[in-house]
């Protein structure tokens, strides 16, 4: 039985293995071609052709979209870039009025929250619009407008965000930030997923090999499933993920309606299908990679006194086979340190997704956002037209009804702190990427999906934070203090300087800012940032009050 089970481990993990790629931490947009200086010496595109001032032509294109003939042989087989826009590309974390990060180690001795944004090579799944919005007509042609900005694949870009919160050290948050986009792109090629964008003709085309796209989607998502029973067991020996439709399927008729409330559709290759293989994928590389170690103890030689690995006759800790992708030559760079790693990190990532090349900041371009969660790092939306915090994920504690209910079959204990929080092997989060020896009794990785359709200006801003900040500040009161600055990069600066400073557990605190269609309208709804000012002027009086706090 373990020689079947390592056998198709070993099939899962070679299948796993791809070459990584450095993350784009950029975007592609389009600004006018007058802001360009007028001496560029770029000899791309029509309009660099390097012509002597006499023999030069006034600038046209003609009904085939090519250069005047009069042009060199190089610039006529250029690629054409329409006279009105030129394709350029601006860092990201450079983009102070379009996002911001910040983060702070608090009181403790060393930062363990980590954060990602860039895009990331992914179909689109924003919804379609309506034809007469994407298109417009000129002639008898129907032409797609700021086609100057769309992708190498014909999509508008997906940009994607997210906060990991490390615990017990950072090597966890660190594999989350460096390759959990490779394993979110490298899911939606394994299971061949499709554009929402794709026009009618090609959607047709595609049809003709569904079946067989179905069918290799459901069959990996059975694979991944039964590693995951062979090689931890316990509680994922009955684990059904929510949109693993194979699982979902043959589990039908022994459940109620309710049960499988929240699978948005059958397609094995939806966007909640690759987000859950790729966070359940990555997590079993992890623990696998870690199992493999020799424990940090100074008894690591001695067999009694030594930390055993999970499952120590099982196919997770044996000592000549190795994990997926730790010591793979094509990615050259192990998971985590020399030494077992045995803590973990939660992680929260937004992905955003638009229906056309107009940039999801654009006050009138709408978009999609897909999140996807294990933790307590959060996700706020900030409404526009009352200025409410809109909370796209829920903190996975033991004290979280779903979530208790979840474990009670299999954890030991549920404990209580001297803080009155309910804690599971000392865990204080249900969900979590790594910390090893929970795994068996359902600490899994299994993320939290929500997708939120926004209509132009419907939201102001997206925020994410780590628990250093929202276990100090409630959601109004972080969305209330971005309100306040003029710019996402100073929002973030200031949520994470108002947590450090009225904090009292003095934890890592990390912020993210991402500005919306409605940014400009951020302190229209609701009166403002009013609302918290009065409690927020209170936590920083006793703050700096020194007789206000227990010693």
């Amino acid at each position: 039985m373990r020689s079947v089970a390592w056998r198709n481990c070993g099939q899962f993990s070679r299948s796993a293995v791809t070459p990584r790629r450095s993350f784009h931490d950029y975007f592609v947009t389009h600004l006018p071609s007058s802001s360009l200086h007028p001496d560029s010496r770029s000899t791309a595109g029509p309009n660099h052709h390097k012509l002597p001032r006499a023999a030069s032509t006034p600038h046209d294109v003609n009904a085939e979209g090519r250069s005047p003939t009069t042009l060199p042989p190089s610039a006529a087989q250029a690629p054409v870039v329409s006279r009105e826009t030129t394709v350029v590309r601006i860092p990201l974390k450079s983009a102070k009025h379009h996002y911001g990060a910040s983060t702070d180690r608090g009181g403790r001795p060393y930062n363990e929250d980590k954060y990602q944004a860039g895009t990331i090579a992914l179909p689109a799944f924003a919804a379609r619009q309506p034809m007469s919005i994407s298109r417009r007509q000129i002639g008898n042609a129907a032409e797609r407008e700021n086609r100057g900005a769309d992708s190498a694949s014909g999509d508008p870009q997906v940009f994607y965000f997210g906060v990991f919160d490390g615990h017990g050290g950072e090597e966890c948050s660190n594999f989350l930030r460096d390759r959990l986009h490779g394993y979110i792109e490298d899911s939606a090629n394994k299971f061949r997923m499709q554009s929402n964008l794709q026009s009618a003709e090609s959607s047709t085309s595609e049809n003709k090999g569904q079946e067989q796209r179905q069918a290799d989607g459901l069959e990996l998502q059975k694979l991944l499933v039964n590693t995951w029973k062979d090689t931890v067991g316990g509680y994922f020996k009955r684990f059904r993920p929510e949109y693993f439709t194979a699982l979902q399927r043959s589990t039908a008729s022994t459940k109620t309606s309710s049960s499988v409330v929240g699978t948005s559709s059958d397609d094995s290759s939806s966007v909640e299908a690759v987000l859950t293989y790729a966070f359940l994928h990555a997590d079993l590389d992890f623990v696998k990679a870690q199992a493999q170690k020799h424990s940090p103890s100074s008894t690591a030689d001695d067999p009694v006194l030594d930390d055993k690995p999970l499952n120590e006759n099982d196919v997770l800790s044996h000592p000549t086979k190795p994990a997926s992708q730790n010591l793979t030559k094509l990615l050259q760079m192990p998971i985590g340190g020399k030494e077992r790693f045995k803590g973990g990190s939660t992680a929260s990532i937004a992905l955003v997704s638009t229906p056309t090349s107009t940039p999801f900041w654009h006050p009138a371009s709408p978009s999609t956002i897909v999140t996807a969660h294990v933790g307590d790092t959060r996700i706020l939306l900030c409404r526009v037209n009352d200025g409410q915090a809109t909370s796209m994920t829920s903190n996975h504690h033991p004290s979280t009804p779903v979530e208790a209910t979840r474990l009670r079959r299999y954890a030991a204990t549920f404990v209580t702190d001297s803080f009155g929080e309910e804690r599971v092997l000392g865990l204080a989060n249900t969900r979590a990427f790594g910390d090893i020896a929970s795994k068996r009794i359902g600490v899994s990785a299994e993320p939290e999906i929500t997708t939120v359709q926004v209509s132009p200006s419907e939201y102001s801003f997206v925020v994410l934070v780590s628990d250093g900040v929202s276990g100090t500040l409630s959601d109004q009161e972080i969305v209330d203090i971005v309100k306040e600055a003029r710019t996402p990069e100073q929002a973030t600066k200031d949520v994470v300087k108002f947590a450090t400073e009225v904090s009292e557990e003095g934890d890592n605190a990390t912020c993210l800012v991402v500005r919306l269609g409605g940014w400009e309208r951020r302190s229209e709804g609701g009166g403002g940032s009013i609302g918290t000012k009065e409690m927020r002027d209170f936590k920083r009086r006793e703050a700096e009050n020194p007789r206000s706090r227990r010693q």
